[in-house]
């Protein structure tokens, strides 16, 4: 697994991450919109933790810069 995430996207979907759980534990972890935002709060947290994006990666994007060259999605 090779990181495709930019140090500035990781910090972005930690704090992003951070607010969704808290706004998943004010509106109650037993409701359709907190199960929600902590499902999105787990999510960010781990992919900004460890660096990388499924997503990303089947898209073959990435937002890391230091990896020689930078890639973009494009229609195959």
């Amino acid at each position: 697994m090779r990181m495709n995430e930019s140090a500035t996207d990781r910090v972005v979907r930690v704090i992003v991450g951070l607010v969704a759980a808290v706004l998943g534990i004010a509106v109650g972890l037993s409701t359709a919109g907190g199960i929600i935002l902590g499902i999105i709060a787990v999510i960010l947290l781990v992919t900004g933790a460890v660096g990388f994006c499924p997503i990303y990666a089947l898209l073959h994007f990435s937002t890391r810069h230091d990896s020689g060259h930078h890639h973009h999605a494009t229609a195959s």
